[in-house]
């Protein structure tokens, strides 16, 4: 396998985001693994992904799209991004 920045960039920050993850769900066993779901976000324009996590039946997260900080939720078996917002935070 080749070092591949971008997937290392994924295990950071999935690592880095693990203990804040303490209170949230746990993917299903038949959930896309993260670092698909990470290439699906890269190929719909993400960039900068962070908190990256189960919660209430899909993946949720922030990320920069077209110059902004969005909010999105990710369907976890087709991948399909079923939420995306400005997050004003």
């Amino acid at each position: 396998m080749k070092n591949n920045p971008f997937t290392l960039a994924v295990v950071i920050a999935f690592l880095c985001c693990t203990p804040a993850m303490a209170d949230n769900d746990l993917p299903g066993a038949d959930w896309m693994p993260v670092t698909d779901v990470m290439q699906k976000l890269q190929a719909a324009g993400y960039s900068n992904v962070t908190g990256l996590h189960a919660d209430d039946g899909h993946w949720e997260g922030k990320g920069v799209k077209n110059g902004q900080v969005m909010e999105f939720h990710v369907d976890p078996h087709s991948g399909a991004l079923t939420k995306e917002e400005v997050d004003n935070d």
